[in-house]
């Protein structure tokens, strides 16, 4: 069962702000915002009310429980569809920018049944905007890639969505023995990174990419 901290950092993270964005948004230091997502401190109600209005689910922070939604509506049962927060973040599949504080570019409406089929839970959902040409192949630059936050498994290969050093990358992940990681491009353009165990600080897996929404070319 997730904590306050971990719930408080999954949504920073959904919403794309750093820890010192989200601080000066709610009037406190990096520092704090550390603190508060590893459960050295509590957050306070006014902390909490300034989350709210940048979209923060407030709710879902304090209880686990995403039935109240935040500013970005998760899903409205009474239609049948999900609300999917998509973002548009440049250089995501190419060699890899600050994506910190992208904002949210549009939401997109898709059957709750069609998500279920997929083995997707639309609160664990969010839309990127490819950027570059590293996965060419598979997906191309302005592609739209649905990425399930709730797989972070890089035992099931596949492609993901990464933080690296502070870069979001879209690249193919396979887990190599000692626990290294491979990080290949679908193009031969873009040598593979190699990830070492001792540099896995560095690296967090942040969802993997299911649903592919492109052009036909």
């Amino acid at each position: 069962m997730t904590s306050i901290g971990m719930r408080l950092r999954e949504e920073r993270v959904r919403l794309g702000f750093s820890q010192t964005e989200l601080g000066d948004i709610a009037g406190i230091t990096k520092n704090t915002q550390m603190l508060y997502e590893s459960e050295k401190r509590i957050p306070k109600a006014d902390y909490l009310s300034a989350l709210d209005a940048v979209g923060v689910n407030t709710h879902y922070v304090l209880t686990g429980n995403r039935s109240i939604s935040s500013n970005v509506e998760v899903f409205d049962s009474s239609e049948g569809m999900a609300s999917i927060p998509m973002y548009d973040i440049e250089a995501a599949a190419g060699a890899g920018l600050s994506l910190e504080g992208e904002p949210i570019k549009t939401t997109l409406q898709f059957p709750l049944s069609e998500l279920g089929e997929q083995g997707l839970d639309p609160a664990q959902v969010v839309g990127i905007k490819v950027r570059g040409d590293s996965m060419d192949g598979t997906l191309a630059d302005g592609d739209w890639v649905l990425v399930d936050r709730s797989n972070r498994d890089p035992k099931q290969e596949g492609v993901f969505l990464l933080l690296v050093s502070g870069e979001r990358r879209i690249k193919r992940v396979q887990r190599l023995a000692g626990g290294a990681l491979y990080l290949i491009s679908d193009t031969e353009h873009y040598q593979p990174d190699m990830i070492k165990p001792q540099d896995m600080h560095d690296v967090e897996i942040l969802g993997r990419c299911e649903i592919r929404i492109g052009r036909i070319v």
